[in-house]
């Protein structure tokens, strides 16, 4: 059986060889078959023999320090699939997922990301942001499928490389956790359709535990991303929210060290979206639709 070669997969990973491998299983199995790139973000925990010993057939690309959600961007590079899937290394694609998403993108040359529904655990329980997505305001265009969203959870999106590459991938600023608003912004800034299509599945089987330093992350993010793309007056009313919950949260004092700290790169990467853009923005913020 031929390797499906209009769809490659990038996993972004660092130091969880045992989730990783049971998730090269399950993307072994599809019947897609599709290219599968390991990046590696510099692992010590025996990731890159372990894939070399049990999955032969998997490219690994050995990156030498933690480039974060960074190591997707040298994964599309890497690859040279028209489409490419992302997943974690708790996550993979649905049978017949990737071959679903490859037939929306050749019907819609517009269309330069999928934001999948996800199921998350054995249970296949549904992940909140597909109901959110589904609902989004935004509503659909004659020429893309689905409905528009400016948000998505990365491990369950599938894009076109060529969008992707224009878009010019995560952005370095943001490293990891929430990164996803961002490229969101961008492809769309550069005039490609975000959608959420449900029947493209994904399923995500996150630790119990969560991962140290992710909801701070996140809440940095949030504020740097608004600094990256939003207008002055909003990005100083989210940094002032920020400022105000970290008198007495920690996680909010957390993230509002982190995005003193990078708020020089991202003042000097500032680039204001366009403004449909803003106006689809503010309008998924006012309806309460943002992710």
């Amino acid at each position: 059986m031929t390797r499906h070669h209009r769809v490659g997969v990038v996993i972004a990973t660092r130091n969880r060889r045992d989730r990783l491998a049971g998730t090269l299983r399950h993307l072994t199995d599809l019947p897609e078959r599709p290219d599968i790139l390991v990046a590696d973000n510099a692992s010590t925990d025996g990731t890159r023999a372990m894939v070399a010993r049990d999955f032969p057939h998997v490219r690994v690309l050995a990156l030498t320090r933690n480039h974060g959600a960074l190591a997707r961007n040298h994964g599309v590079r890497a690859l040279d699939t028209p489409y490419v899937a992302f997943a974690d290394d708790d996550s993979w694609w649905e049978p017949g997922a990737l071959a679903r998403a490859a037939g929306l993108f050749d019907a819609h040359p517009r269309l330069g990301l999928i934001a999948a529904r996800t199921l998350v655990g054995p249970e296949n329980a549904e992940d909140p942001l597909n109901d959110l997505l589904a609902r989004s305001p935004l509503g659909p265009a004659t020429d893309l499928p689905g409905v528009q969203v400016l948000g998505f959870l990365a491990c369950a999106a599938v894009v076109r490389r060529t969008a992707y590459l224009d878009a010019g991938g995560f952005h370095r600023v943001l490293f990891f956790g929430g990164e996803e608003t961002c490229l969101a912004y961008d492809l769309a800034a550069r005039g490609w359709g975000v959608t959420h299509c449900p029947d493209v599945v994904a399923h995500h089987h996150p630790a119990t535990s969560g991962r140290p330093g992710r909801p701070a992350q996140q809440r940095r993010n949030e504020v740097l991303t608004a600094w990256l793309r939003r207008p002055v007056r909003y990005a100083l009313a989210r940094t002032g929210a920020l400022a105000a919950e970290a008198r007495a949260d920690t996680t909010a004092r957390c993230a509002l060290r982190q995005t003193v700290a990078l708020l020089p790169a991202a003042l000097r990467a500032r680039r204001p979206l366009p403004p449909h853009v803003e106006r689809a923005a503010r309008r998924l913020e006012l309806e309460g639709a943002t992710v």
